[in-house]
C-alpha cells in the first residue's frame, strides 16, 4: 500500500476532527483535497505514512502536528480587492457614512489569509482619506484575524512576489502603496501596514475580546462550514457590531435562513447586510 494512501476510517476520523476544531466541513470525496494538502508534512515530521499521520494528528498530545495540520487545510488562495464591489461600497457609501466623528471607526477582516483583504481595506481607507483630508479625527483601526499562524506572520511581514501582485492589483496602486522588499519581492509601504494589526483567532470561539466593530468582512468563509456553524458565526458577528453598522459577506453567500437581525441593502452591484437597531 501506497504511504500517501488513505483508509475509509481514516478519512471519517479526520472529517470529525477538523469539524470540531475549526467547523469545517469535508465532503464524502474530499481525499485528494486532504492527500494534497498533508503530504508535505510527513516528511516534516518524519511519518512514514498519511494513515500514520491523521493517527497522531487525532492525539491531544501532538500539539505541534495538530496545529500544521489545520494550517495546511485553512489556508486558502486570495487576491486584492477580491469582487472589487465591497472596496467600492466601503469608500462612495460607508466610510462617508463615519466621516467626521471623533472617535475611531473599526474595521475587522474576519479571515484575512495572507493579508491581501485587510490591506485591501486600508489601501480603500488611505485613497478615501486622500480625496477627504481630515474625515476621520479620531482615525481607523483595521484588525485581521485568522486561526492560522503561518498566514499571520505572513501578513505582518507583508511580502508579497510578482504572481501576488498581479491578482487584483492596478499598475497605480502597485506604484502608491508597495516599495522593493526582501528577495526580488515587493513590500507593503509601512504607512498602509501601520493601519492593520493582527491577531490569531478561531471563529469557533468567542469574540468578547475583539471589542465592537463598524464594519466587518467575512467573505468567502461561511461555505466551509456547516449550517449550524454559519448561524453561530453570524450570531456572533452580529454582538460584535455597533448598533446600525454593517456586514459584507463573499459573492456567493447570503444570510438567507441564519440571521433575521440584519437588514439586507442591495447596492447595485453587491449586497450588505446592516445590523437592525
Amino acid at each position: 500500500m501506497s504511504p500517501r494512501t488513505l483508509d475509509d476510517k481514516s478519512y471519517h476520523q479526520f472529517r470529525t476532527f477538523l469539524e470540531q476544531q475549526c467547523g469545517i466541513v469535508l465532503g464524502e470525496n474530499k481525499q485528494y483535497l486532504v492527500k494534497s494538502r498533508l503530504a508535505p508534512l510527513m516528511a516534516k515530521f518524519d511519518i512514514a505514512s498519511l494513515d500514520e499521520l491523521l493517527t497522531k494528528t487525532l492525539s491531544p498530545m501532538e500539539r505541534q502536528l495538530r496545529a500544521a495540520v489545520i494550517d495546511a487545510m485553512t489556508t486558502n488562495e486570495t487576491l486584492w480587492f477580491r469582487d472589487e464591489y465591497p472596496f467600492e461600497l466601503l469608500k462612495k457609501r460607508l466610510l462617508p457614512e463615519f466621516a467626521g466623528r471623533s472617535t475611531p471607526i473599526k474595521i475587522w477582516s474576519a479571515a484575512s489569509s495572507s493579508g491581501q483583504e485587510p490591506y485591501s481595506i486600508a489601501m480603500t481607507v488611505q485613497e478615501y482619506i486622500q480625496s477627504n483630508p481630515g474625515a476621520f479625527r479620531g482615525g481607523v483601526q483595521i484588525i485581521g484575524t485568522d486561526i492560522s499562524n503561518t498566514m499571520l506572520e505572513h501578513c505582518k511581514y507583508a511580502h508579497y512576489d510578482g504572481l501576488a501582485l498581479s491578482r487584483g492589483l492596478s499598475m497605480e496602486r502597485k506604484r502608491q502603496f508597495f516599495e522593493p522588499g526582501d528577495n526580488g519581492m515587493s513590500k507593503v509601504k509601512d504607512n498602509i501596514k501601520r493601519m492593520v494589526s493582527f491577531r490569531q483567532l478561531n471563529l469557533l470561539n468567542s469574540y468578547s475580546l475583539m471589542g465592537r466593530f463598524d464594519i466587518v468582512f467575512c467573505r468567502n468563509v461561511l461555505i466551509y462550514f456547516a449550517p449550524e456553524i454559519k448561524a453561530k458565526i453570524i450570531s456572533q458577528i452580529h454582538g460584535a457590531l455597533n448598533k446600525d453598522c454593517y456586514l459584507f459577506l463573499g459573492a456567493s453567500e447570503s444570510l438567507s435562513g441564519l440571521n433575521q437581525s440584519f437588514n439586507m441593502l442591495r447596492c447595485n452591484p453587491g449586497i450588505i447586510y446592516q445590523k437592525q437597531s
